[in-house]
């Protein structure tokens, strides 16, 4: 299958949240999986193409957008004989300071989405599927609609849009470029199964359950992954020691220097739980302060936070740190060696969203033998399963403090039984959650559009 693979971030390129991650490396696991992929991103000037290599500048042409000629020029990299990405700029839209945010944002991602489907043909590589992830990429699944109507170039290709995270629609709240492209999307898919069926409903539907629940086929779940060659404790050179499932002693070490850096005290007999996160209301943060201050006040738990966000929930944490200077700490920042730091370093890694897509922390947490606590929605549901279960972490199911607090106090009691500790770690770096079987029930799927598309014409 052709898969013309469209996302306004992608690792190592750019990266602001769990998008890049996985644009960074599903493209790659489909390629694996007897796929011909094409990366599609912005160059938003985290690399610089005319120094890099092995980046060489492709191609241009001029395009009319918005009523004035635009050039639009790309530059290439052929990561396997299967897999190459293309990165775009486009004056004065691209490359910016910023990924996201921008007045601009919508003229950026609409050129953006102009620029692929017409490099797509300017290279003649007519793709069997274009995937598309969120709202800055919409506009393609009714663009090629149009683009079908006057020429035989796209009318075999199928759009499938995933969506990352329903809550966030356009460049700002009036306009929605997600329903659009939900209504004209050929398939809808999501990152999680139990995502794919909340966002049916009222509750997490954010106002588009109607028009997901009016399609004629299912909204599709698909499970993120992870990288397991970058996400590798016994490879990382961001952490202090390196170790594996059978050398767990090796890991006290980055608990201490962890410690350390955060300027917390550091007592053995004592938890210490982690959070990389965004620091919103979607993740619960407003739930961690009246559940975790009870538990440091009795000098039962450690607590470290890294992360930017809303800033009256930030001060909100800083006065917890305020109140707790040697169990407590926050740090803004959004800082991957730091954030490997804390996954590392951590005995318990706390996910207490209200509602998550998919979430890749206790992917990653687990992987580095860091304990979930999580709530069961979304993604967290798919992936944590309660000890009292045989699982890998401590679920709790209202969004409230006091049942996020009855979890924690479960975690801590748990804790203090070291053998049984070791062999939860071992379990949760035990389980599997790499790209490959995600990439495998994506080719299915592609498969299943493009015969169907076929099977129409």
């Amino acid at each position: 299958m052709r898969v013309a693979y469209i996302a306004a971030e992608a690792t190592p390129y750019s990266k602001v949240g769990g998008l890049a991650d996985v644009a960074g490396s599903l493209p790659q696991a489909l390629a694996a999986a007897d796929n011909e992929v094409l990366l599609f991103t912005p160059n938003h000037h985290f690399v610089d193409l005319r120094k890099a290599r092995p980046w060489r500048r492709s191609g241009r042409l001029c395009t009319r957008f918005r009523g004035a000629e635009h050039e639009i020029s790309w530059f290439e990299e052929t990561r396997t004989p299967s897999f190459r990405a293309i990165l775009f700029e486009s004056a004065p839209y691209f490359p910016a300071s910023v990924v996201y945010g921008m007045p601009n944002d919508l003229e950026r991602y609409l050129l953006f989405c102009q620029a692929a489907l017409e490099t797509l043909k300017h290279l003649n590589w007519p793709p069997d599927i274009i995937h598309l992830n969120d709202w800055h990429t919409g506009p393609i699944t009714f663009g090629i609609r149009n683009y079908a109507w006057r020429e035989d170039f796209y009318r075999n290709s199928t759009s499938f849009l995933t969506i990352h995270n329903l809550r966030y629609r356009g460049p700002d709240d009036f306009l929605d470029l997600l329903g659009p492209a939900i209504y004209y999307a050929d398939a809808v898919g999501t990152v999680s199964k139990t995502y794919a069926r909340e966002i049916l409903t009222r509750e997490f539907g954010e106002g588009l359950d109607h028009l997901l629940r009016s399609r004629d086929d299912p909204v599709l779940g698909v499970l993120n992954g992870i990288d397991y060659e970058e996400f590798n404790p016994l490879t990382d050179s961001h952490i202090e020691c390196n170790f594996d499932r059978e050398h767990l002693c090796d890991r006290e070490g980055n608990k201490l220097a962890l410690l350390e850096q955060f300027a917390i005290s550091a007592q053995r007999s004592v938890p210490l739980a982690g959070m990389v996160t965004r620091i919103t209301e979607q993740k619960g943060l407003d739930l961690v302060c009246d559940a975790v201050a009870p538990l440091l006040r009795q000098g039962l738990l450690q607590f470290i936070i890294l992360g930017e966000g809303d800033e009256h929930l930030i001060e909100s944490l800083k006065g917890v740190a305020a109140s707790f200077p040697t169990a407590f700490s926050v740090r803004i920042a959004m800082d991957e060696g730091c954030a490997r730091r804390v996954y590392a370093g951590s005995d318990l890694f706390l996910m207490p969203s209200r509602f998550e897509p998919c979430g890749l922390g206790q992917m990653i947490a687990m992987r580095y033998g860091a304990v979930p606590v999580v709530r069961h929605t979304g993604g967290l549901a798919d992936t944590v399963n309660d000890i009292d279960h045989g699982g890998t972490g401590f679920v709790f199911s209202k969004p409230d403090a006091h049942d996020f607090q009855a979890a924690l106090s479960r975690a801590i009691n748990a804790y203090h039984d070291s053998e049984h500790w070791r062999l939860i770690q071992q379990r949760c770096m035990a389980r599997e959650f790499s790209w490959t079987t995600s990439a495998q029930e994506y080719t299915q799927l592609y498969r299943a559009l493009a015969s169907q598309k076929r099977g129409h014409l």
